[in-house]
């Protein structure tokens, strides 16, 4: 009998892996870093409750590192078979999964340095050397067709609107001559936004794994264009510096399309804007180049120019030029990775800018419980970064309109595309609170059956 088993993702909105078994092969969908607080942060460096070298396939919904980041550390505990994912999401896994090495051995080098760990000799979870290897396991696969992994598991994806190359998928699984659908969310982005186009539903679902990362609520009305331009006309009229910690992809490139609409209408001056993240940099010119993620709006904006070009853009890829950034005392913005303040630059930015309350922080998205960015918007009044607590004066500006994650709303939109009642419906990829309250939603309204699962819970999918 085929079954699942729930690897990341349940009660919490990180560490995404789901393993499911048929004909005594097993696939892993999403191979996620855990995120957040020290407990789950320690989920990492536990063995996997299944061992890496007895998984034949992954396949991947998207490419963030809560769905990817822990594929080198599965390759190097064992793991030999391939990697699935469409050509977008390969090409930004090229780019994300080195990227967080080099955040992993860096942030082990620091520790080391500074004696704020409590190892003796601080290790990355895993090395530059360990990502390439996993890399050299990838496969694409279609972006919008059926392709068969084995005789037991065939996949096709649908445009999840999240990111380039994010797709919800739809997994057959065929045993004993009889065949089950299961649907996998993954991260559903938002409908009617900029550059990427509208979410696609699957048609039908025997067993559904749905993202709930809002299930709880919606996003606030109003336009994102003019909460942005409010802000940032504000901190420069008091001579103020902006730090926006930003995932690198999706979320700078979102970024850069609105504050170069709002210099186009005069909203704001032409500032310096620094983009620094070299994973960020790279992200953007992936974004240009996959052009069948586009809306048709987006595509004609290509056509006279770059419309993620702003006039006093700033690229900056090395080390010392991040460190000259911090020199700066005049208004300009800075965007840079990561986009809950776990690692990366962004860090020496808020160390740097968090103590003066010209300054201001703008948190554009999700902050997931055990973050700096969630202690930020939750009011602390000092951050630790790098063993120091920084006191936090700047004004922290938390603007969800931002966020590439559908709203209930959306979820529920999403949902009602699915044509009859799945057997099982699984509310994953959202914390206890949320997840509860999609859930409660969706046996009000569509009255399917809904369950929460738990950390590495079973079930059997009857074929």
């Amino acid at each position: 009998m085929a079954k699942i088993t729930f690897l990341g993702a349940t009660g919490t909105v990180t560490g995404s892996k789901y393993c499911v078994e048929a004909n005594g092969k097993r696939l892993l969908i999403d191979c996620g870093l855990f995120q957040g607080g020290s407990e789950l942060r320690q989920r990492n460096w536990q063995p996997l409750p299944i061992a890496p070298g007895t998984m034949d396939w992954v396949v991947l919904t998207h490419a963030h590192i809560d769905h990817t980041g822990y594929l080198p550390r599965l390759v190097g505990d064992g793991f030999r078979g391939l990697i699935y994912a469409n050509a977008a999401t390969q090409d930004l896994c090229n780019i994300l999964l080195t990227d967080s090495a080099h955040i992993q051995e860096e942030d082990a080098a620091i520790a080391s340095q500074r004696g704020f760990s409590r190892h003796p000799q601080p290790l990355p979870l895993y090395t530059v050397a360990e990502a390439q290897a996993a890399l050299q396991r990838f496969k694409a696969i279609p972006r919008d067709a059926a392709f068969a992994i084995s005789p037991e598991f065939s996949v096709r994806g649908y445009d999840a609107g999240h990111i380039i190359g994010s797709s919800s998928l739809e997994l057959t699984i065929t045993e004993g001559g009889r065949s089950i659908v299961v649907v996998f969310s993954g991260d559903i982005g938002r409908y009617e936004q900029p550059i990427l186009k509208n979410p696609q539903t699957p048609p039908r679902a025997d067993y559904l794994l749905c993202e709930s990362t809002y299930g709880d609520r919606d996003h606030p009305g109003g336009a994102p264009l003019d909460a942005l331009g409010d802000v940032v006309a504000r901190v420069v009229k008091r001579g103020g510096v902006i730090v926006i910690p930003s995932f690198a992809v999706g979320r700078v490139q979102l970024l850069l399309y609105m504050l170069r609409e709002l210099e186009d209408m005069k909203r704001i001056p032409r500032l310096p804007l620094y983009v620094d993240s070299p994973m960020a940099i790279s992200a953007t010119q992936l974004y240009l180049s996959h052009h069948e993620d586009h809306t048709a709006e987006f595509t004609r904006e290509e056509t006279t120019g770059d419309p993620l070009g702003m006039h006093g853009v700033h690229l900056t890829r090395s080390a010392q030029e991040s460190k000259e950034i911090n020199k700066i005392n005049s208004p300009c913005i800075i965007l840079s990775a990561s986009g809950m303040a776990t690692g990366g630059r962004v860090l020496f930015h808020l160390a740097r800018r968090l103590p003066d309350s010209r300054n201001a922080v703008i948190l554009p998205g999700y902050q997931a419980e055990g973050t700096r960015g969630r202690a930020l918007a939750d009011g602390a009044p000092t951050v630790n970064i790098h063993g120091i607590n920084v006191p936090v004066n700047a004004e922290i500006c938390i603007l969800p309109q931002f966020s590439a994650h559908a709203g209930q709303s959306e979820l529920l939109r999403w949902l009602s595309g699915i044509s009859a009642p799945p057997r099982q419906t699984f509310m994953v990829h959202g914390e206890p609170g949320p997840a509860a309250a999609l859930r409660a939603k969706i046996e009000q309204q569509l009255h399917w059956n809904v369950v929460q699962p738990a950390y590495a819970q079973s079930f059997d999918l009857t074929v």
